[in-house]
């Protein structure tokens, strides 16, 4: 058989097997640890609790066993990655989200049993003698500022910077994904070097008591000096250099020479990006990838006096219906609202790239479990069917979210499209123990949708 439709048949069994997220739920349902740890009194603010350097960035990462991240099944990290600095190539037990914040360079994702479809001539040197050698390798795509990166459990990635400004990523994995069959511990497994052990579920206790820099190996360290000899040809120079021995570089490496791959032009690959947006005759290996939601044009919702509001899901993105994943972004003008709302089949992980909030969130007892201003680089887990409402302060307040659901569906409580909207006046006047006449404005007070313009003229931020 073919090779190319081997592997695209390899492939598609494996999307075709994938079913609605579980959350960690057998056939059974919740396991009572589940359940104990989405009995939330009160949520917070976060922010990333460590660090791990390397030679050409950093890591930080939030505290996946907070009850908050715990309930919502994730794992939340912010990469730094300085200029000619390569991410060492790398999978996880979760699919992923990827957030581009900051910055542009190209990213390399590979899917198990896809062709190496960019080939290229190139020239090496050894020992004074220059010699050609044909590369290939699997596509390769570019990113930028305010792009949407997906990629699956399993899927080994790597990003380079090739701009002149650092790049900022968030990224969050679903480990409660049920494409993650292991706990809900973050796993990343390194292809290359020698990496600290905090990306490790095993090793946080560690790094947080001692605050010392543990490593862990790649993949190929556990493995025996002469099986990769034998497995790949190699002197044992070479074997020792594969395992990451002496490798002190950390997971983020400076490359000191020219960083050459073959990646198609930038104006071609936007091009090819607009250009096959149903994805109907897409193949699994050349699948979209990445989709920018930065761009006011291409706004869900927008308020001349309020804001916008975009959303990303696998209409948009089809690989998402795979992974169970979404993400919307939103920018909120001087002390507007947004409408007090809910995710009906979804966590969202809502991070603030600019600006701050006043935020509230309301459980089912009707109890205020969050009442805090957010500010940039502080994170907020917002549980399914909890009602939020923001409201932006001097600067206003941008955000990026990430939803556990490929299709994540919003209810919305004001507005001209909520819940009091479709009551009947009698049913709201019977409920609320008021008038007509007050039943009838409350439905009715607002016709914009999801943000709302201010109308009280200052906000109600107040100074941390």
């Amino acid at each position: 058989m073919n090779t190319s439709l081997l592997g695209l048949s390899f492939l598609l069994i494996i999307l075709g097997t994938v079913s609605a997220r579980s959350r960690g739920q057998s056939e059974h349902g919740f396991s009572q640890e589940d359940q104990a740890q989405c009995q939330l009194q009160r949520l917070n603010a976060q922010e990333p609790t460590f660090r791990i350097q390397s030679e050409a960035g950093e890591s930080e990462i939030w505290d996946w066993k907070d009850d908050q991240f715990r309930c919502a099944g994730v794992v939340a990290a912010r990469h730094t990655i300085n200029p000619r600095g390569l991410f060492l190539p790398s999978y996880s037990n979760a699919p992923l989200l990827m957030y581009i914040l900051k910055g542009n360079g190209m990213s390399g994702v590979l899917m198990p049993g896809c062709p190496e479809t960019f080939q290229s001539s190139q020239e090496s040197q050894v020992d004074e003698k220059s010699t050609r050698f044909h590369d290939q390798h699997q596509k390769i795509r570019r990113f930028r500022q305010g792009d949407v990166i997906a990629i699956g459990a399993g899927w080994t990635h790597w990003c380079y910077n090739d701009g002149n400004e650092d790049v900022v990523a968030i990224v969050v994995e679903d480990t409660g994904n049920n494409l993650n069959q292991l706990d809900q511990n973050p796993r990343k497994f390194f292809l290359a070097g020698n990496p600290q052990q905090g990306f490790q579920g095993q090793g946080t206790e560690q790094h947080h008591q001692t605050g010392e820099k543990q490593n862990a190996g790649n993949v190929f360290h556990g493995i025996e000096e002469e099986f990769l000899v034998q497995i790949f040809g190699i002197d044992r120079e070479t074997a020792r250099k594969l395992r990451g021995e002496d490798d002190k570089r950390g997971h983020i490496v400076r490359v000191e020479q020219g960083f050459q791959v073959i990646s198609p032009p930038s104006r071609r690959e936007e091009q090819e990006r607009r250009s096959n947006d149903n994805g109907l005759d897409e193949t699994v290996c050349s699948t979209k990838l990445i989709e920018n939601i930065n761009d006011p044009s291409r706004a869900d919702i927008f308020n001349p006096q309020a804001g916008r509001f975009n959303t990303l899901t696998s209409y948009d993105l089809p690989i998402l219906k795979s992974l169970k994943l979404s993400a919307e972004r939103g920018v909120l003008y001087r002390n507007a609202l947004v409408s007090p709302h809910y995710k009906l089949n979804a966590h969202s992980i809502l991070y603030c790239t600019r600006g701050d909030a006043k935020i509230q969130i309301t459980d089912q007892s009707g109890s205020c479990v969050f009442d805090e201003v957010v500010r940039e680089g502080q994170m907020v887990v917002v549980p399914q069917n909890f009602v939020i409402v923001k409201e932006a302060g001097e600067q206003g307040f941008e955000w990026v979210a990430f939803r556990t659901n490929d299709v994540a569906m919003q209810g919305t409580l004001a507005g001209r499209t909520s819940a009091l909207r479709g009551l009947p006046a009698d049913v709201i006047a019977a409920s609320y123990r008021v008038s007509r006449e007050q039943a009838r404005r409350l439905k009715t007070s607002r016709e914009e949708t999801l943000m709302f313009e201010s109308r009280s003229g200052s906000p109600r931020v107040a100074a941390a």
